[in-house]
């Protein structure tokens, strides 16, 4: 299955008296690089929202947000530690006696200070359960966007593969004329130079440059890497790292076939691989 690794997915679940948002984006990467951004009051579920997108995710940057929103209600109070506010005012008593002038401060101030509110006592166990099912639920949506482009990514990478292997069919098909054209020439221009040449020591010699311009090789390797291009797209399992491994055996064999040709249409097709292969390489950088 070809997953992309360019997604988003958000999801939104009521949970007690909040509402909690999860959000997943990604993008590509080596590896799989999980960043959490969490509430601090949350940080105890963070192993197990690590796992369960590890479990899911081969490859990416992703990014995880959890933001939680409390839900107004009638009769809503608000739970103070009254003894943190006795001790803040007493100490705030012993600060003003050294200060020339006091300075006041409202009730919101010391509602503001840190300890002062006291968040309700919150069943973890159920709390993780929740949020737990939240995360799964919007994985899958986000696994669904990766796997929808991905598709698409197959798309245009197979298209790619079969304009491709007619280039490779062109070259193969035009390859002995190129060859007869390159005896043909050598031939004409060493019996101008040479008024009585040893002809059987041409024909070594003729025979040896032959092989050296050969393509024959590279235009099969191409042929055998673009199956195995096609082939590869059809597994289940992560493939971005085969197909990129791919992707430079077939940009090497097409560099050798243009630093071998000596015939105009081989040049222009062997630049027109290296077109195509370049775009699919930017397209591959996307994939799981």
């Amino acid at each position: 299955m070809i997953r992309s690794m360019t997604a988003y997915a958000g999801f939104e679940a009521r949970i007690g008296d909040s509402t909690l948002n999860c959000e997943l984006r990604s993008v590509n990467h080596r590896y799989c690089d999980i960043t959490l951004k969490i509430p601090d009051h949350l940080r105890f579920i963070e192993a197990d929202i690590r796992s369960i997108i590890a479990a899911k995710i081969n490859r990416g940057k992703i990014d995880c947000t959890l933001s939680v929103k409390k839900q107004a209600k009638e009769g809503l109070s608000f739970n103070i530690n009254m003894d943190s506010v006795i001790a803040l005012l007493a100490a705030t008593d012993q600060i003003e006696e050294k200060m020339q002038a006091s300075l006041s401060f409202s009730a919101l101030d010391v509602l503001a200070f840190p300890g002062i509110q006291q968040e309700p006592a919150t069943n973890k166990s159920h709390l993780n359960e929740e949020i737990t099912h939240l995360v799964k639920q919007t994985l899958n949506q986000f696994l669904e966007v990766r796997e929808r482009e991905g598709a698409q990514l197959k798309i245009l990478i197979e298209d790619r593969c079969i304009k491709m292997q007619s280039f490779v069919a062109i070259a193969s098909k035009r390859m002995p004329e190129v060859l007869l054209l390159i005896r043909n020439k050598l031939t004409d221009r060493i019996t101008e130079l040479v008024a009585q040449p040893d002809f059987d020591r041409l024909e070594q010699e003729l025979v040896i440059l032959a092989q050296k311009l050969d393509i024959t090789e590279e235009l099969d390797r191409l042929d055998t890497h673009i199956t195995e291009v096609l082939r590869v797209l059809t597994e289940k399992d992560p493939v971005g790292r085969r197909l990129d491994f791919l992707m430079q055996e077939l940009n090497r064999e097409a560099n050798t076939l243009g630093s071998k040709s000596t015939d105009k249409e081989m040049t222009q097709i062997a630049i027109e691989l290296k077109v195509l292969i370049e775009q699919m390489r930017e397209q591959i950088q996307n994939i799981e």
